[in-house]
This record gives C-alpha cells, structure tokens and sequence, in this order.
C-alpha cells in the first residue's frame, strides 16, 4: 500500500492562510502518474473530497472551498499541496491526501489537523 504523509496543520484564525503538504513513501512520481486528492473529515462528519488535481493537472474543488484552495504539485514534482486562504471555522477538520479515487483499500494516515478558530 502507498503511504502518504500529511504536514502543515495548525492553529488559525479565521481568515488566514496554511499550505498543507503531502509526501509519499513511493515514488515520488506517483503525484505526476495518478489523480490525486486533498480530503477532510470534520468531527462527526464524513471524509470528504476537497480539491483533486489529475495526471494533466486539471482541478477541481468541492464548492465550499472554490476560490480559496488551490490544490498543486511541489516543484520538485515529489509532494503534493493544498494553498488553502480565507480559512473559516467550518475548515477545521483533519486533512488527509491520497489517490483520488482512493482505492477501496486506502492507506489513510494520521493527516494533519487544521482548527480555524472564529
């Protein structure tokens, strides 16, 4: 199973910025191969798909998030990153990335907490 590791969580005040980051323990390459995705899963909801960026580098985001996520690859190709600006309460939630679709027996890691406080 590959195995992502999430970083760039933390505390914030609504309307400021993060940029998470997601590394692998395959080849790096698999962020350039597959489709990839930012998810989240807030307390008591769901996991839920944030942004997806394809092989090509087409996005696309769930609405809540359109215009203030930008979900893209590092420069050395070997991570993957989610921009996330004029954060707001309901963004807090553990953020995970993976394959997108992630495969029915998806590695999920710890992910990365993000708490937007009011």
């Amino acid at each position: 199973q590959v195995q992502f590791v999430e970083s760039g969580g933390a505390l914030v005040q609504s309307g400021g910025s993060l940029r998470l980051s997601c590394a692998t323990s395959a080849s790096g390459s698999i962020f350039t191969i597959y489709a990839m995705g930012w998810y989240r899963q807030a307390p008591g909801k769901q996991r839920e798909l944030v942004a997806g960026i394809t092989s090509g580098g087409s996005t696309d985001y769930t609405d809540s998030v359109k215009g203030r996520f930008t979900i893209f690859r590092g420069n050395a190709k070997n991570t993957l990153l989610l921009q996330m600006n004029s954060l707001q309460p309901d963004d807090t939630a553990v953020y995970y990335c993976n394959l997108f679709p992630p495969p029915h027996n998806a590695y999920w890691g710890k992910g990365t907490l993000v708490t937007v406080s009011p």
